[in-house]
């Protein structure tokens, strides 16, 4: 190791310094990015390629480092790709997110070199080493709540939604992100892209680069056995008109064996060679995704390249890989560079693109969007014709996207089948082929591929990324899509700029469904948002009739960071609220339908539209013993909770409005209290938790075929019989 005189204050905590590489007085004396430039000039030029290779070290240097720090963490999959990295950075381009959430730790240090980090107090290696896998520091796997960073990533399969929601909302910037080969086994990735690219074909402007490593997490990847041709003949047939692979093993001497190798241990000329290669094939990549072409990028290079092991053994590191471990010392001092040449890596990161990703980054300030006006509320008579919930919110619908071109609505299952064919006559269905029968356009904004993950992911993907959207789904079909819009509701839960809330439409529920049997009858999805709701940003809403749904579809449009989720039935149901009654409702939490006074107060606790009618008809036969009914229909259970239950407090824009003590009582108290719904129990729980009455539940158990829902009901034991006679038995 060479002894320096001069270090950088920012690498303060850099374990190893080494000597010069070769020809660094030649290509190492001025930034290749120049004052003022946010690129390099030209990507076949030596110099740039040169610093290039010094930007790719450096990130291979610190990921390992500042995973080593805590002996946890990912550096393998990060480290086969860091040339096609590094270059994307010299060429400017920062807007980068990634499907695979191991990456974490490379994107982290990425961010330390740009100067993002330093929006959260990161201004050294040894605070980027101390921070790392902590608390209110830098997670283990990717979120927005880093300066710079524009999506989550986690689970994999879901990268491409963010890449195809930036790139519809910002026609002009490249969204690359990267791909393990490990993850491309995930049966969203491609066939999201494809259904993009055919329902929008002018929105090219995102850019996979598929790291092609061999391996995954714990052993060889499935698509390690493919030939490049193969590979290349695998995206041209998911409809990319241009491949471009750069295989290190082409660069390779050092007869190293197998079909992915290793360009660190290449002689210096070859790696200068490999890097220059790749930067003038992502330069190559990047300018066809932006004219037009559906474009991939391949890097193909053995996984672990540079760090302390190879192949599935480098993805993570363990109790024993400290900084003191022997691999893990050998293989920082391999990668080690001079004090001058992390200056001059610092430099051009934080010179791309214009300045930090923290400051230039699409998702660091909140995007303007359309003036919706005044909405066409249009409130029905009480008691009057029998109205279709989900008809009346598609006509809201239809006008917020007729004022904001951005707008998209998403639906698998088709909005005609849910009592929504009306967003479709007005918004129309996004498709090459135009077609007035079936409200079709290529200009349309419904987007109608036949998958929820594709659904829910473009639409909490534009969300996330500041635009408006709504993801309508069958209540049965949609915990397919679940997955991705609970994680862009935590994202969104931790954000540092605020964003409009994901919205959804779920219709079709299970009572609606008796015909179709099991299949079509899944309402424990319901458990699913029960459980979210303690998240603090989550608001399940159940509007019990057309009136109700209306407003809370204008509430859901003020908020923002959060997760609204608007449950209703598409068959025609009695109006039952005013306007103003669910204004409160959402304040409150639910609204009193109906009450009478008796001998004893029984109280019910109604979650759902249909479920009121067998409420109701109970209500008449303990009135006539003598009781005296409360039937309360509960619209935002979220506002139930006391405030201690939920961790509202910790969330972006936090909201924390609960009703109070008083106000529960006033709604809940009793001599006996029943809750009920047609979905999961759990989503009772609020009121249940709260109330000292006499209590109980009547929930979903499971499903049957059935004729209609007051059968389904009736095998459910959701009846007017049972609810009385239970009712009958608490209150004594």
């Amino acid at each position: 190791m060479t002894a320096v005189s001069h270090i950088p204050t920012f690498c303060e905590g850099i374990q190893y310094f080494g000597e010069a590489p070769p020809k660094f007085d030649t290509h190492g004396h001025t930034p290749a990015i120049a004052d003022g430039s946010k690129a390099i000039a030209d990507p076949a030029d030596l110099t740039a390629a040169y610093q290039t290779l010094l930007a790719a070290d450096a990130l291979r240097y610190l990921t390992l480092q500042v995973t080593a720090s805590k002996a946890s963490g990912h550096p393998g999959g990060f480290a086969s790709q860091t040339e096609a990295y590094a270059a994307l950075v010299m060429l400017g381009y920062k807007n980068i997110l990634t499907e695979v959430g191991h990456h974490a730790p490379g994107f982290y240090s990425a961010m330390f070199l740009d100067r993002s980090l330093e929006d959260m107090g990161i201004h050294t290696v040894q605070q980027l080493r101390d921070r790392f896998r902590e608390k209110h520091g830098l997670l283990g796997h990717l979120s927005g709540y880093i300066p710079g960073i524009l999506a989550p990533a986690g689970p994999l399969g879901q990268g491409q939604h963010f890449a195809m929601a930036a790139a519809w909302l910002h026609r002009d910037t490249l969204f690359p992100f990267t791909i393990g080969d490990g993850g491309l086994g995930e049966p969203y990735i491609m066939s999201a892209m494809a259904h993009f690219h055919v329902a929008y074909p002018q929105v090219t402007n995102f850019l996979p680069v598929l790291v092609w490593n061999g391996y995954s997490q714990e052993h060889h990847s499935m698509v390690s056995t493919q030939s490049n041709e193969r590979m290349m003949a695998y995206w041209h047939g998911n409809g990319f008109e241009e491949v471009v692979l750069v295989d290190a093993k082409d660069f390779d001497d050092q007869d190293q064996p197998g079909a992915y190798v290793d360009s660190t241990v290449f002689s210096f000329e070859q790696r200068l060679a490999f890097t220059k290669a790749v930067l003038v094939a992502v330069d190559e990549a990047a300018r066809s995704a932006l004219s037009g072409k559906l474009t991939v990028f391949i890097i193909k290079q053995l996984k672990g390249a540079g760090v302390h092991e190879r192949g599935s053994k480098s993805h993570n590191l363990y109790a024993h890989h400290t900084l003191d471990n022997a691999d893990v010392v050998g293989a920082l001092k391999t990668r080690s560079l001079p004090a001058a040449a992390w200056e001059l890596v610092r430099t051009n990161f934080a010179r791309s693109n214009g300045g930090p990703a923290a400051k230039t980054g699409v998702t660091e300030s909140e995007l303007p969007l359309a003036d919706l006006g005044a909405l066409p509320l249009d409130e029905y008579p009480v008691g009057g014709d029998k109205k279709v919930s989900t008809t009346a919110m598609g006509q809201l619908v239809a006008a917020v996207g007729q004022a904001d071109p951005a707008y998209l609505v998403s639906n698998a299952d088709g909005n005609e089948a849910s009592g929504i064919g009306n967003i479709n006559q007005a918004l129309k269905v996004v498709h090459p082929t135009t077609d007035p029968l079936y409200n079709q356009s290529p200009s349309g904004q419904v987007y109608e591929p036949l998958s929820e993950d594709a659904c829910a992911g473009l639409a909490a993907g534009l969300a996330l990324m500041g635009g408006r959207s709504l993801w309508c789904s069958y209540e049965s079909f949609a915990v397919n899509g679940l997955p991705i819009w609970q994680t862009v509701t935590q994202a969104m839960a931790e954000l540092r700029r605020p964003t409009p809330s994901t919205v959804t439409l779920f219709t079709a529920g299970a009572l609606e469904q008796g015909r179709n049997g099991w299949t079509h009858q899944r309402p424990e999805i319901e458990a699913y948002f029960a459980g979210m709701m303690r998240n603090g940003n989550v608001f399940p809403l159940f509007p019990p009739d057309a009136n109700s749904i209306q407003v809370c579809y204008e509430w859901a449009l003020t908020t923002k960071n959060k997760g609204v989720v608007i449950t209703a039935s598409k068959s025609p149901l009695p109006v039952r609220t005013t306007f103003e009654q669910t204004r409160q409702a959402l304040q409150d939490g639910a609204i009193v339908l109906h009450e009478s006074s008796g001998s004893k107060t029984i109280v019910f606790a109604v979650i759902g539209d249909m479920t009121l009618i067998p409420v109701l008809d109970a209500a008449q036969q303990l009135e006539a013993q003598g009781y005296g009914v409360r039937v309360v229909s509960v619209v935002s259970p979220r506002r139930l909770y006391r405030p201690g239950d939920t961790a509202w407090d910790t969330c972006s824009e936090a909201d924390g409005g609960f009703l109070d003590d008083a106000g529960f009582a006033a709604l809940f108290s009793g001599n006996a209290l029943i809750g009920v719904t047609g979905g999961a129990s759990g989503m009772l729980e609020p009121i249940m938790l709260r109330s000292s009455a006499a209590r109980d539940t009547v929930a979903w158990k499971r499903g049957e075929t059935t004729a209609s829902a007051d059968e389904l009901m009736a095998f459910n034991r959701i009846t007017a019989e049972v609810l009385t006679r239970r009712a009958s038995e608490l209150a004594q």
